[in-house]
């Protein structure tokens, strides 16, 4: 069902990683600040969160004040809470024809929201793209609205779509351009695509998509087997990314953000073992483009606290979500070509027997 060795595709402009010589704890030719340092104490204390959790350590899983005030995501993107029920529920659940996986995975996706996914499967059944039906999902979806319920999650701005699609309600368009992916017969020619990049301009060229969603979708579509491609292949920084970058980097060189993400996933070991930090990665994984990138977007969020004097792009000076402990713990899978689920399964089991 996928095709491409995971390997090799990239913007053009980002062909050849740049080299940096590492003087006096910055890198030439950029200039890094204070909150570079700050980037790699989080990565690693965010994680170490995410092994104390898991063994229990509940309780008190850091001393660090803002991270047990406030919401950050893992370390790992597909650690967080919404990819894992997307990767053991949504896309391991069900039927793994690739005309039903896309659809579940876009759907799933476009409100991001574990209890949207619930309710709409609480009312209609079984997810599947041969039995959809647009009134009826409307119907579960304007009825949720109606009782003041939110179908979509915080984490993404989602364009209403009115001017693409004309439907009155937001959910209606995003309905509406589900339906045109499915008839251009976009699950067949993602599983086509020789690249992460082409799968990225397949979605892109579709109304209310941009880069950043695009890119995230492509992510999640690369989590199952519809493709196969290294997530050290492709990046495009969001916004939030954005900022952090200009956070870490008072000069970036001449480089560009792609470029500066690239060389936090590449140099990612030697900065750990510069500030003697013991980094623990996902059971091997060291950290991919995707997490750097979403590092970036969460040390943003972090140093308006920590470091208030430097600012970024936005401007903004507060962290609007507050830490609130789920009561529902998470039964970690991952997708199952990374070849990691034995050694998670190994770690869950000592939990349960300490």
């Amino acid at each position: 069902m996928h095709n491409g060795n995971g390997t090799g595709d990239s913007l053009p402009a980002d062909k050849t990683a740049p080299h940096f010589m590492v003087i006096n704890r910055g890198w030439l030719p950029t200039k890094t600040t204070p909150v570079f340092d700050t980037y790699w104490r989080f990565a690693a204390e965010r994680q170490a969160i995410f092994f104390n959790r898991i063994s229990g350590n509940a309780q008190q899983p850091t001393t660090d004040e803002i991270l047990k005030t406030y919401k950050f995501t893992n370390a790992y993107r597909a650690s967080d809470r919404v990819s894992q029920y997307l990767i053991r529920h949504v896309i391991n659940e069900g039927e793994q024809h690739p005309e039903e996986l896309f659809f579940r995975i876009i759907l799933f996706k476009t409100f991001n929201k574990i209890e949207t996914w619930k309710l709409l499967k609480s009312r209609l059944g079984e997810i599947t793209y041969r039995e959809y039906n647009f009134n009826r999902y409307d119907e579960v979806l304007s009825e949720s609205l109606q009782r003041r319920h939110s179908i979509y999650s915080a984490a993404y701005i989602m364009p209403s779509g009115v001017r693409s699609f004309g439907e009155a309600y937001k959910h209606r368009n995003h309905l509406r351009l589900i339906e045109i992916m499915m008839q251009d017969s976009l699950p067949m020619r993602v599983c086509d695509a020789k690249s992460m990049l082409h799968v990225f301009e397949m979605l892109r060229s579709y109304p209310m998509i941009g880069d950043f969603l695009a890119y995230q979708y492509a992510i999640d579509l690369n989590y199952s087997e519809l493709t196969d491609f290294s997530e050290m292949s492709f990046v495009v920084p969001g916004p939030g990314a954005k900022d952090g970058i200009r956070k870490c980097f008072s000069d970036v060189g001449g480089l560009s953000e792609v470029d500066l993400i690239k060389c936090m996933a590449e140099r990612q070991e030697a900065e750990f073992q510069r500030l003697g930090i013991n980094f623990q990665n996902l059971w091997g994984r060291a950290l991919q483009l995707i997490d750097c990138q979403n590092l970036f977007c969460e040390v943003d969020k972090y140093a308006r606290i920590a470091h208030p004097d430097v600012m970024g792009i936005s401007g903004r000076t507060r962290i609007k979500q507050k830490f609130r402990p789920k009561s529902e713990p998470i039964e970690f899978f991952y997708p199952p070509k990374w070849g990691i689920n034995e050694a998670v399964e190994r770690t869950m089991r000592m939990r349960i027997t300490m």
